[in-house]
């Protein structure tokens, strides 16, 4: 199925920082008063009525896929709902402890399993042999199979071989991918959101979907423009995965866990109260009793993200008005640590260049190189998933700073290098003829010279790197970005949601422009015109 998907220290200066500087963060903190920091994702407990006494078991997810497995409640989006939130509470009150969910991204909630971010994974987590030989996977949880959508009124297609030729849409890496490329003779068009693909679809850009049953549900069905048509395709088993041999004990008492709930019914209510219940779960566990309880939470969720009047639209952006103002808060912190980090470094890197000698100017030179040579998305991945492979493990807001303030590192040397070079040479010779020290002529002479002539590109680059934060969201933190991604899909809604965010970025750079070119002037009094 799926997608193989501190608090800030504000600076304090003087009353000269502009006014909107300080209206924007206004803004922001009142936008997050309302809701919970991003950052609780990975430490708030589930919600289960009677608290269990053991040691918290820690469970990772993707809440940005969408319905109905891990998502935010349409409703109230400080929720995270879905029938695996349920699945996973209930295993949590067998096995006598309160559950915790950690958000990462669907392509890496594996790894994180081998980083020790959490002691199970589920997310429609497909138990395949690729994940098997990746993996310790329970029984399965849940199986379903894949189903075709085509446009209303359009004519029914009766099995996969009835889509050689057409331009077919499904999830990226999934096992529908693999089923119809098998077939052969199909347009595969792969998407890393099935929003997305029911998107194109109604714009004619596609045929067809194949999507997990339980996509189609929630995304397909409600719409009065697609429909449902032919035969299952396939069959998928989604299964809760654990590090590879690392708790046999965790394995099995996850495995008699998920026995009883089958066995006492409680499982076929969950999939009953989310509308998921069908004629090959009760073939393969045997169990045929009717419904068992009323599709509650599948209702909650179409009446919540039906269309609706302009009014409704603005009540509902309203609603998440906080949790993107708690993401604006950890967009910012996480920025400006990076920046103090780049900035420190590419500072030392551009003496190292412009004064420090061949050795080090070599050694410089080949990090700026390496650094700038190399995509930021690698290097993230690479300091929080490929580092603990030599026993370097570090938390995830560590690993964003770091990969974030040494990226920038290598560009702010080279504005630095040039600022540097700026200043006439003969200043550091006047200087030292005046009987001071070469560092002291650094100090007092060069570098404050330098500094007010690197302060815009150094601006542009903090406006960038505010931007570029959203490329943590893949090391399991909850930013901006990525919060725009939990909203848009939950609510089908990129547009309005999109210039909402787009905004929010927008206040979030302008107020530091404006603070360059105070701090500009500030560190040009005393200097002729014929300087500035």
């Amino acid at each position: 199925m799926r997608r193989l998907p501190s608090s800030l220290a504000r600076p304090r200066l003087a009353g000269h920082v502009p006014a909107l500087f300080l209206a924007a963060w206004a803004l922001v903190l009142a936008l997050a008063c309302g809701g919970p920091a991003a950052r609780a994702e990975t430490a708030a407990p589930a919600a289960t009525p009677a608290q269990p006494s053991g040691p918290p078991l820690r469970y990772g997810g993707d809440g940005t896929s969408g319905a109905p497995y891990i998502f935010k409640d349409p409703a109230d989006p400080n929720r995270t709902i879905g029938f695996e939130v349920d699945i996973m509470e209930e295993i949590g009150r067998h096995l006598g402890r309160p559950v915790v969910f950690v958000q990462n991204d669907w392509s890496n909630l594996i790894p994180g399993l081998d980083n020790g971010l959490y002691d199970v994974a589920l997310s429609g987590l497909e138990i395949t042999p690729a994940h098997l030989a990746g993996a310790d996977f329970s029984i399965p949880y849940y199986t379903t199979f894949g189903q075709i959508v085509i446009r209303r009124g359009e004519t029914p297609v009766d099995g996969l071989v009835e889509l050689k030729g057409k331009k077919v849409g499904t999830l990226k890496s999934s096992q529908m991918e693999y089923v119809l490329r098998k077939v052969g003779g199909i347009d595969v068009r792969t998407y890393d959101e099935e929003i997305d693909a029911y998107s194109d679809l109604k714009l004619g850009r596609l045929d067809a979907t194949v999507m997990d049953f339980p996509i189609a549900v929630y995304y397909a069905l409600p719409d009065r423009e697609l429909q449902f048509t032919g035969p299952m395709v396939g069959r998928i088993e989604y299964g809760i995965a654990m590090k590879k041999g690392a708790d046999p004990e965790l394995l099995a008492a996850v495995n008699t866990a998920l026995s009883q709930m089958e066995a006492d019914g409680s499982l076929h209510a969950i999939l009953d109260s989310w509308a998921l219940w069908s004629p090959m779960m009760a073939q393969v566990t045997g169990d045929a009793k009717p419904m068992t309880a009323q599709p509650v939470n599948y209702d909650h969720f179409v009446a919540a993200t039906q269309p609706s009047g302009w009014k409704a639209q603005l009540e509902r952006y309203a609603r998440f008005l906080p949790q993107l103002g708690w993401a604006a808060l950890m967009t910012m912190e996480i920025s400006i640590l990076a920046m103090v980090l780049a900035v420190g470094l590419g500072a030392g890197l551009a003496l190292c260049r412009v004064y420090g000698g061949k050795l080090l100017d070599r050694l410089a030179q080949v990090y700026i190189e390496i650094v700038r040579g190399t995509p930021l998305l690698i290097q993230v991945l690479f300091i929080y998933y490929g580092l603990p492979k030599i026993g370097l493990q570090l938390d995830p807001f560590v690993a964003g700073v770091l990969a974030l303030g040494l990226n920038y590192a290598a560009y702010e040397a080279e504005n630095y290098r040039a600022g540097l070079l700026a200043v006439p040479r003969h200043q550091m010779e006047a200087a030292v003829a005046l009987n001071m020290t070469e560092r002291q002529a650094l100090r007092n002479v060069i570098i404050p010279q330098a500094a007010r002539m690197v302060l815009p590109p150094t601006t542009n680059d903090f406006i960038s790197l505010i931007k570029d934060s959203s490329l943590v969201s893949v090391i399991s933190l909850v930013e901006l970005t990525k919060t725009y991604e939990q909203i848009s899909t939950t609510y089908y809604d990129y547009f309005g949601t999109g210039i909402l965010v787009a905004a929010i970025y927008l206040l979030l750079g302008l107020p530091f422009v404006r603070l360059a070119h105070w701090a500009e002037k500030h560190v040009s009094r005393g200097m002729s015109r014929s300087n500035q």
